[in-house]
Order: structure tokens, then sequence, then C-alpha cells
């Protein structure tokens, strides 16, 4: 045995804290093996529960997405119900408005209907110098209807469409103005009454120059019908034997012939002041009433007549008793300002007219050939 060997064994037998000594070195690699077998089951007990929350975000991510895809199905299916329920309503709400404005056409051409007396609608393809003239022409082969006719003056440079009233007092009328509804405003200047304007179906001025035109043809002479109504349905009219006006140079100045009718003789009046006889025509932006510097209506200083009918175009004279060219309404501060007739009265009052037409109609003269 080597003598190292004994030695120690020798101080082992003498000194027993060497076993203690050994006794722990091994209890520390006792534990030392302990903890790194610990750390080997901690991270495989922390792999196994990475691996769990991994699977479970997985699923959960999966659940969300299937939450979002049905969410957004569910959601667009919702909006297509509204936009059909909504689309069905706006179809109900066009379908209603379309059959409203059916029903107003057809009101509104039964109205045009009525007030036109069953007048066509289209102008009838014959051809003449005036209304009496196409009555004269054709109506001893056939009865002429009311209606729409072209006409070609002596004069005129062109032919141009009239009303023809064939059927009042043995027809032949060129009707120059009617006043109905107040549809059309006859508030104009000077170039508009010239022309004319509005429409012939309905409210209208036929033209200073048109009406020239006519009731100056040679070996001819016209007579004027005033036809009046008033708001209570009451009928009135006034009639002159020669009536015709002077070319534009003299403001196509107005003659009158003798009157007759029921509600008097406005174009006079009463007074000589009153007299609209032999007076130029005037509109806003041309004066010809003869109220230079002023008139007093009233005890109301008026520089124009026009003015104080709402701008209306009329044969004025300082300012006169009638204006059937006035607006289309009874204002009740000035007489002035609506369609006026003022002789046709009821109580010492003018009455108040709703409707009014001007017509004209060739007389027989038997010193024309």
């Amino acid at each position: 045995m080597p003598k190292e060997i004994i030695i120690l064994k020798l101080f082992q037998e003498d000194s027993p804290g060497v076993n203690i000594v050994e006794d722990e070195s091994n209890t520390k690699g006792e534990s030392k093996t302990n903890a790194t077998v610990y750390k080997e089951d901690c991270e495989e007990s922390c792999d196994i529960k990475t691996k769990i929350t991994r699977e479970e975000k997985y699923f959960m991510c999966r659940n969300l997405q299937n939450s979002i895809v049905s969410y957004t199905r569910s959601t667009k299916k919702l909006l297509r119900n509204m936009m059909d329920e909504q689309q069905a309503s706006l179809d109900y709400l066009i379908n209603q408005v379309n059959e409203l404005m059916n029903r107003v056409l057809l009101l509104t051409t039964e109205v045009f209907r009525k007030q036109l007396d069953t007048f066509p609608h289209r102008p009838v393809q014959s051809h003449g110098l005036d209304c009496t003239d196409i009555k004269d022409t054709i109506g001893s082969v056939t009865k002429t209807p009311s209606g729409l006719y072209i006409i070609h003056p002596e004069g005129a440079s062109h032919p141009f469409e009239v009303m023809c009233d064939m059927d009042y007092r043995g027809g032949g009328w060129t009707v120059i103005q009617k006043r109905i509804d107040g549809i059309i405003d006859f508030q104009k200047l000077w170039c508009d009454y010239l022309d004319g304007f509005g429409d012939l179906l309905g409210e209208f001025w036929l033209g200073l120059k048109k009406t020239f035109y006519i009731v100056n043809q040679k070996n001819t002479s016209f007579m004027l019908h005033v036809a009046l109504e008033s708001e209570d349905d009451t009928l009135a009219y006034a009639s002159y034997d020669d009536f015709w006006i002077e070319d534009e140079t003299k403001f196509f100045k107005v003659h009158l012939g003798r009157y007759s009718g029921n509600a008097g003789d406005a174009f006079r009046g009463f007074r000589k002041e009153d007299n609209q006889n032999a007076m130029p025509f005037s509109t806003p932006d041309v004066d010809n009433d003869g109220c230079r510097p002023a008139c007093f209506i009233s005890d109301q200083s008026v520089k124009s007549c026009s003015h104080l009918s709402n701008n209306t175009g009329w044969w004025f004279s300082q300012c006169g008793l009638a204006n059937l060219n006035g607006i289309h309404h009874f204002s009740g501060k000035l007489i002035t300002t609506g369609i006026r007739w003022d002789t046709w009265t009821k109580n010492n009052s003018p009455i108040k007219i709703k409707s009014a037409s001007m017509k004209i109609r060739r007389t027989y003269n038997p010193y024309f050939k």
C-alpha cells in the first residue's frame, strides 16, 4: 500500500470532520443535480405552455375571423334589405308623383278646353286676308270652325296666325286681345306691344303691327267688339261700328266710330279729359298719354298713366276710364290698377272685371266693291 494512502486513512480515522466535508461535497453534488433536473422540467413545462398559448391564440384568431366574416355577411344582407325597402318606397312615391302629374295635365287640358269653347288646338291650314275673308270664302261651302287660322293681310310682309271666332254673331271675328286668368303678364314694353305676346289659345295681345295691317286693307272697314265678364259672371259688351289705327309713326293712334252696347262708352268717358278716342298708344318706356308735366287723378299727381296702371300699355288720355290690359286683379287701392271699363257700374261703382276680349270683323259698306 502506498505511503500516501496509509497516511490518509490514519488521518480520516483521527479526524472525523473530514467525512463531513466529503459528505457536504456529495450533498452539493446532489443539489446541483436536482437543480439541473428542475431546470429541465421547468423548461419543458414552459415549452408546453408556450405551445398551448400559441394554439389558443390561433383558435381565438380563427374564431374572431369567422365572427367578422359572419357579421360582415349579415350586415351586407341587412343593408341590402334596407336598400330594397327604400327603393320600393321610392318607386311607390315616383308612381304617385307621376299619377298626380298626369291628373294635373288632364285637369289643365280640361280647363283650357272649357275656356276655349272647343276651339281646335292646331291651326286650320286655310289662308285668307283676315277671319272675315276666310269665313266668306269657305263658309258657304262648309261650316267654318272657330280656332287658329293663318292669314296674310294686304301690306303685311309675311303671314301669321290668329284666333278666329266663327260662332259669335255670325262669325268672322279676328280676336286681337284676350284676358282670362292672369297667367300671361301684360306688364310689357313698347316692343312687346308692337309685335304681340302671349298664347293664342289662352291670354294674348295680337300686336299693334298685325292689327294695323288687318284694319288698313283696301276697300274694308272694321268694327270693334269688346266683351266683358264680371267676377259674379255677369256679361256686358261695347261695340264700335268703325275701328282703325294709324301707323307706327303716329304711335298707332286709335279711331272709333259710333258706340252701342250695355257696358257704356268707356273709351270716350264722361268728361272731355276722359276721351281716349284719337289717342296714341302708350307703354312704360314710350309715354304718349298727354300728362305733361302731370295729370291729377283723385287729387294725386301722375306723370305716367302706364306707370299708374302697373306698367301696362294702352291708349291712355289723362288717364281715362278704360284699360283692358291692366293687371288681372282688383286691388281696392286705386281703380286704375285693374282691368278697367269704368262706365260699367253697379251702385255707382265700377264693376270688378274677371275676363275681357277685343275682336274685330269687317263691316259691309255698299260703296266698297
